[in-house]
């Protein structure tokens, strides 16, 4: 590049001290041109010869002015008015609208520390889409900067309306939702492209102790919670459960919540989020039928045999698979207890025992 208009001197060579090999860097923000090559090759030189030269990416940088973004109109005041979403939530997200053609599309402005970085379009129809040549970053960054607890949506409108309910510590993702979950195990940070964005904001991230995934509740929105928690760590994730609409249906996301149940129910919904499920990690909820058919003996399953004591059949059956555990102070008669009722059993049923008593020589 030659320094540019300005002719600065910003490229930067290397020489190892044996003189094997050559590197250079031009740290021009505008170029990044580096590379590195050997001095010979094949006992010939090799000046002018470059191996693995790369070129930095380079991101436009745009301004309000430069993508001609404008104040909402009335008309899509109104929009959002009837998707819950306030005036002044639109204003302090910095939500615009601009010329797209022959129509006035929404402008939702992605932005790290105040500054514009990318921003991304949506049309009367939904179609979306985002500027060339931009950082991928979360929606609303800014808002989760040295937060604990975050959230992670779907879309920006849900992320508006996670703020309507209170969660302003709330982001969400630039590029929608996968259609399944990739069976291939996870790619390096340099070839994840597809959430690049995870990683661009990575130092916002990582001071997180608690991510909670409010996508959406289709089969899409949970290939992408579980997309996110494969990055993010399962043991830091938790997840919410959209209520159920009717008999069938459950509201799909964040947005259709606050405008059907409103913000208060919202706000409880991810306050009882629940741990992100861990393979062979479970929670006691998840067992509350089975032990509540099993009590009213509803399950039609075998509730185990006689201890051979009719008094004690009313309160208690051995059943194959449960543990039992006998206590009682010293010198009651436990042990002596137990050999009666492994006699019982065997003289009843069958059952044979194998016995571990370290107080028994």
């Amino acid at each position: 590049c030659q320094g540019g208009d300005s002719e600065e001197k910003s490229l930067s060579l290397f020489i190892t001290q044996d003189g094997g090999s050559a590197l250079w860097q031009c740290f021009r923000g505008k170029c990044g041109w580096k590379g590195h090559m050997p001095a010979f090759a094949d006992g010939k030189l090799s000046y002018g010869k470059s191996v693995g030269t790369s070129r930095v990416m380079q991101y436009r940088e745009i301004t309000e002015m430069s993508l001609e973004l404008e104040p909402l109109s009335s008309e899509l005041l109104a929009y959002f008015s009837e998707r819950m979403i306030s005036e002044e939530t639109l204003r302090r997200n910095g939500v615009m609208q601009r010329e797209y053609g022959d129509q006035i599309v929404i402008a939702f402005p992605y932005r790290r520390n105040g500054r514009l970085v990318s921003c991304k379009y949506r049309d009367v129809t939904k179609k979306f889409w985002q500027e060339k040549d931009t950082e991928k970053i979360l929606y609303g960054l800014d808002d989760i900067m040295d937060e604990k607890d975050i959230i992670i949506v779907e879309g920006e409108m849900d992320k508006l309306a996670m703020e309507e309910a209170g969660c302003r510590n709330c982001v969400s993702v630039p590029d929608g939702a996968p259609q399944s979950v990739s069976p291939k195990d996870l790619p390096l940070e340099e070839k994840d492209t597809k959430y690049q964005y995870l990683w661009n904001c990575k130092d916002y991230l990582e001071k997180a102790s608690r991510i909670i995934l409010a996508t959406d509740g289709d089969r899409a929105g949970q290939a992408l919670a579980e997309e996110l928690a494969r990055r993010l760590g399962r043991e830091r994730c938790w997840r919410v459960r959209w209520p159920k609409k009717n008999e069938v249906d459950h509201f799909k996301d964040a947005n259709e919540v606050l405008m059907y149940l409103g913000p208060g129910v919202l706000k409880e919904i991810v306050e009882k989020a629940e741990f992100y499920p861990i393979r062979g990690l479970f929670n006691f909820r998840d067992y509350f039928d089975e032990i509540d058919a099993y009590y009213h003996r509803t399950l039609g399953y075998e509730f185990g045999v006689s201890t051979g004591w009719k008094a004690l059949d009313a309160y208690y059956n051995v059943l194959p698979g449960e543990l039992t555990i006998v206590t009682g102070i010293p010198n009651s008669g436990k042990s002596e207890w137990i050999d009666a009722l492994l006699c019982n059993l065997s003289k009843s049923v069958g059952w044979n025992f194998a016995l571990c008593s370290m107080e028994n020589k």
